[in-house]
């Protein structure tokens, strides 16, 4: 049914326990795997004329991203070599995590997006607003939404 999944992570033990979820999902399906961690976009001091000593680089600060990317991910390529699966990872850098997942998507022909969701509602939702709600409401794609039963840290 489908053939190539993005599964987003955001490196908590929620989001870790969710993508892992994603993964014995496509191996039911056979499908191949896209594992996706957005990172924020480097921002240059403000308010002030000199960059300060010891302000990271823009390269700096990518490479660190990318590797912290790598760091999130690893459950998921792990847990895909085991089943078979084909499995791709990426970091991804923008301010709009939401619509960065969407594009994503798009851009390499997944045809479902697997996520989890925090459980918020009531005003920590309004408040904080909810990257799975931006997401269901900018895709065109199906989005799975896993929400697990207990936290990881009571299982």
């Amino acid at each position: 049914m489908y053939r190539k999944i993005l599964i987003t992570t955001d490196g908590s033990a929620v989001s870790s326990k969710t993508a892992c979820a994603g993964v014995a999902f496509a191996a039911q399906m056979g499908a191949e795997i896209l594992a996706l961690f957005v990172a924020p976009a480097y921002h240059y001091p403000i308010y002030v004329e000199i960059i300060p000593p010891g302000y990271p680089s823009e390269e700096e600060y990518m490479e660190a991203m990318r590797r912290a990317g790598r760091g999130h991910v690893q459950a998921v390529l792990d847990s895909a070599a085991r089943r078979g699966l084909v499995c791709d990872s990426m970091t991804a850098f923008s301010e709009t995590v939401a619509l960065k997942i969407v594009e994503v998507a798009a851009e390499h022909g997944c045809d479902l997006i697997f996520m989890g969701s925090h459980g918020r509602s009531g005003w920590g939702q309004l408040l904080l607003g909810s990257v799975t709600n931006k997401v269901l409401s900018h895709a065109t794609i199906p989005v799975l939404v896993h929400r697990l039963i207990q936290e990881p840290d009571s299982a």
